[in-house]
């Protein structure tokens, strides 16, 4: 076989960039069109602190959930625990549990938000009223679980026996029930919102920390989550509680944000059970009824009921077109979604109706029944992602995430938190600016969510590439944002693995590489399946090109005696191979990101001279190496 000349190798070393698509999706970025203020509250959860008696210092889980929340840059937080918080005592600080046969357990919410308090001050916490009318007692009357099955899970946990209950052998109705005033006790609006008072005054907690209240949860499927309750819970009764709670919570706390109506999922969004919903002989699904009696009720009262529109949904798509198409539902009107069966009822028939964008809806109606310039935010505050695949779930996420930041959604805490959540949270909350602006591609493929800082100096796209199998080459042109030329930062999300691999802002899986940018344009390649954060601002980095890069790279000692090392600036290296004088490769190193300091033995090779090849996010270097005896 013919060798390569010395030379013929080196020039193919030198400054290789990517091949370019012949037509490359554009990407256009207006910094002056649709600015919005992204609210800081979408980077949330679900949980993250444990709601134990706290003694004040953090100990076990707490310990790492606290450090993970604060080196990723979580803002929010919703801590009620779902259906677990509609019977909630907290004044005995006990929960009954409609999922685990009504059994009342401990639960101290004074002792999780006084973990926030001291250890995430920056951080917003939800907690819950409770509307039902009844909460936890006591725990003399708890079903034996342990004694009866060692208190594994099986689908019989939903049976009534806490109050004497005795469990049937299928697991359905339990073939006696339980009776519900042994472990309850009655609890009106007076009592549920007195916790403020409490929190305020006793506590001394900032109440600012703790500004958005969830109305309860899920009411439209009380009859099943809450069947141990006497009341027949209708829309109008549930409405009717609604209104008494939020009156005397405003009262106690004018600024807090009222949260409802925390729907179940996409089939309660349009109805409330089997109700015909009318008023005055117009039928209203169910959302668009609770708004307009909650603004009727404002109107009339004077007092402000709503504050943030609170949904839950629990999709089940579960191939990857459709979970990269799911952040479509909300707000993009040509989105035909195959899973709208609700929507279907939405004029009390069956249409054949697919266009959900329900965020949207709810934002007509909100402006039709309240008024133009009502100031109610959106919120998702549940929701799962049907995926085992890290980046999948990323991508996902990502989708979400820019899609509410485009929005203006309020808040956004995602029930379930899967591998690959972490890092995009942090990608996000991290890099991300104050403020949304317009961008706009030519391919639905690729998304590039784009924010700027308030001083309009600094500049972050967000790019989404949602091909399964293919690169994208993308063509960026910004306008009405002055770039510096030169070279920028970029970081990407992509291939990541089964196990989580966020620790901190320093250690995670970011690959951190460079763009650069000429007159306010650039052309980069994402990958498959990634996300890319680009931040850029009106002076450039230190290195204006390639030529400077590879410069940077130095390889010591050098003449070496058989080992030397090179500093891995940033992580932008991504591999190192070593041929000796005729083209031959001796030695290869992969996957070097994570690492600082790169350690290449060469003590098997000859007297000679050496050739590393360097390969970077922004091209390939050739780095000349002396071994000497």
């Amino acid at each position: 076989m013919k060798m390569k000349s010395l030379g013929a190798m080196l020039a193919g070393f030198a400054l290789a960039m990517p091949l370019v698509a012949q037509t490359p999706v554009e990407v256009k970025i207006d910094a002056n069109a649709g600015k919005k203020l992204v609210s800081p509250y979408i980077y949330g959860k679900n949980g993250c602190v444990g709601d134990s008696k706290y003694s004040g210092s953090l100990v076990g889980a707490d310990i790492k959930n606290v450090k993970l929340a604060q080196e990723a840059g979580l803002r929010f937080a919703r801590m009620n625990d779902g259906n677990n918080a509609s019977k909630y005592n907290w004044r005995k600080c006990l929960s009954s549990h409609p999922d685990w046969y009504n059994n009342v357990y401990a639960h101290d919410w004074n002792g999780s938000a006084m973990r926030l308090r001291d250890n995430l001050p920056d951080l917003q916490a939800m907690y819950a009223f409770q509307l039902t009318g009844y909460v936890a007692d006591n725990k003399d009357h708890n079903f034996n679980d342990y004694e009866y099955n060692q208190s594994q899970w099986w689908k019989g946990t939903v049976q009534n026996l806490a109050g004497g209950g005795e469990p049937s052998a299928n697991g359905t109705k339990a073939s006696v029930e339980g009776d519900y005033k042994l472990y309850l006790q009655e609890w009106p609006a007076d009592s549920t919102v007195a916790i403020l008072d409490y929190w305020k005054n006793d506590l001394g907690f900032d109440m600012s920390k703790f500004q958005y209240w969830s109305m309860d949860n899920e009411p439209e499927i009380w009859s099943g989550t809450h069947d141990d309750l006497p009341l027949e819970f209708t829309a109008d009764e549930f409405i009717e509680k609604y209104i008494a709670v939020a009156k005397k919570a405003r009262a106690l706390y004018p600024d807090i944000k009222l949260c409802g109506p925390v729907t179940a999922n996409e089939w309660q969004w349009f109805k409330f059970g089997n109700e015909t919903l009318t008023i005055d002989g117009r039928y209203y699904c169910w959302l668009e009824y609770f708004i307009k009696r909650i603004a009727d009720e404002q109107k009339a009262s004077g007092v402000r009921l709503l504050d943030v529109f609170d949904l839950h949904w629990y999709p089940t798509d579960k191939s990857f077109y459709s979970l990269m198409n799911l952040h479509r539902v909300f707000f993009d009107e040509k989105f035909s979604y195959p899973s709208a069966n609700g929507l279907k009822t939405i004029y009390g028939g069956w249409e054949s109706i697919s266009q959900e964008m329900i965020f949207a809806r709810v934002n007509e109606w909100l402006d039709e029944h309240f008024g133009e310039g009502h100031g109610i935010t959106l919120a998702l505050t549940e929701t799962a992602f049907e995926s085992d695949d890290a980046t999948t779930v990323a991508l996902t996420y990502a989708n979400f995430l820019g899609t509410f930041m485009e929005n203006g959604v309020d808040i956004f805490s995602p029930w379930t938190w899967k591998v690959g959540m972490w890092e995009t949270l942090h990608l996000f909350s991290r890099y991300s600016q104050e403020f949304n602006v317009q961008a706009i591609s030519s391919d639905k493929g690729v998304s590039a969510y784009t924010t700027v800082n308030e001083a309009a100096d600094s500049m972050t796209v967000i790019f989404v590439n949602r091909a399964e199998n293919d690169a994208v080459d993308v063509q960026v042109n910004i306008d009405n944002f002055s770039v510096g030329d030169g070279v920028f930062k970029k970081y990407e999300l992509s291939g990541l693995p089964k196990q989580e691999t966020f620790t901190s802002h320093e250690q995670n899986a970011l690959k951190v590489g460079y763009a650069k940018m000429e007159n306010n344009q650039t052309l980069i390649t994402l990958p498959a399946k990634s996300i890319t954060a680009l931040v850029l601002s009106k002076e450039a980095t230190g290195l204006k090109d390639e030529a400077q890069i590879a410069a940077s790279f130095v390889a010591y000692p050098n003449p070496t005696t058989g080992e030397f090392y090179m500093a891995n600036y940033d992580g932008v290296i991504s591999s190192v191979e070593v041929y000796d004088a005729v083209g031959q490769r001796v030695y290869s190193l992969q996957d070097c990101e994570q690492m600082n300091d790169l350690r290449i033995d060469l003590s098997q090779c000859a007297t000679g001279v050496y050739y590393a090849k360097v390969y970077t996010s922004i091209g390939c270097f050739a780095k000349q190496i002396i071994v000497k005896r």
